[in-house]
């Protein structure tokens, strides 16, 4: 099975679109559970203006019947409320290009003058059409029972101490989290540090791990670079407005330490082999070994 997507849109135009290929027919969809996922990306300490006008619910435009899937393309929609504000604006083209964004990079490549015409498909408001794809391939996965989810290890110079905390806990008790972080010390010290950087008009990067669940052995391959499953992992995330690096499982820490204590021991209990440690993150020569998948 191989599943494509597609967006399209612009931060203040109609809305986002998204079109997703592959999906099996007869998978019964909950729209409710897309905007969940929808409503979830608005919320917590730090979002912008922007996430307090857009109230984001998915349109289902093709591809579902009577709730399951037919099988064909996927069409999304996701309005953009604010859009109805610039209407008939006359709005000054934007000639001052922002360090860290696609600005100028994006008017050089493209010989645009106004730098909206950039920044506008550039925007993390992209995102939203993504989210939604992303929830209807959860469900897909649930159906194997393949749990995913994430959580925060750090923002800015305050990390989570998550040594000792199963990963599933991790998810529930980031669940009760404002900032999404397991450990519940660190997540007050995270709250106040956003605050704070917010009042001197700053902003602050941070780690997120996202883990999978129950996945099976096997999938992914090693015999071309684009199937191996790091590959896509990599490229999906590093996709991602802002993301400036990724890992599979402690990797940079892994580079500190000799190889006897990165690789795993492969093991045999009784008729299964058995892996004692996770440092791989889940993943050997692109492909899973039936281990947690751990990205950060």
């Amino acid at each position: 099975m191989t599943l494509r997507f597609l967006t399209a849109g612009e931060s203040h135009g109609p809305g986002m679109t998204a079109i997703l290929e592959g999906v099996p027919a007869s998978l019964e969809i909950s729209r409710q559970l897309i905007n969940d996922d929808l409503k979830r990306r608005q919320t917590g300490p730090g979002s912008g203006d922007r996430m307090k006008i857009e109230k984001d619910s998915v349109k289902i435009l093709s591809g579902m019947m009577e709730g399951k899937t037919t099988g064909g393309p996927i069409a999304l929609f996701i309005e953009n409320r604010d859009h109805k504000n610039w209407i008939g604006r006359t709005v000054k083209p934007y000639i001052i290009p922002r360090p860290g964004h696609a600005d100028l990079s994006g008017a050089v490549k493209y010989g645009h003058t106004d730098l909206r015409l950039v920044l506008e498909r550039a925007s993390a408001r992209e995102t939203s059409a993504r989210v939604a794809v992303g929830a209807i391939c959860r469900q897909l996965l649930m159906q194997f029972n393949i749990r995913i989810g994430g959580y925060i290890c750090s923002i800015g110079p305050i990390s989570a101490n998550l040594a000792g905390i199963p990963l599933l806990e991790r998810l529930e008790l980031a669940a009760k989290s404002d900032v999404r972080c397991p450990d519940a010390g660190a997540a007050e010290e995270m709250l106040a540090t956003i605050q704070k950087i917010i009042d001197q008009g700053e902003t602050l990067g941070g780690v997120i791990e996202v883990i999978a669940l129950n996945v099976p052995p096997g999938l992914g391959s090693h015999v071309h670079w684009d199937r191996k499953l790091e590959a896509q992992i990599g490229a999906a995330v590093l996709g991602i407005q802002a993301i400036k690096g990724v890992e599979i499982g402690p990797a940079f820490e892994n580079t500190q330490k000799p190889g006897t204590q990165v690789h795993d021991p492969i093991l045999l209990d009784g008729n299964h082999l058995v892996r004692p440690s996770n440092h791989c993150g889940g993943l050997e020569g692109g492909i899973t070994t039936g281990q947690p998948v751990v990205v950060r």
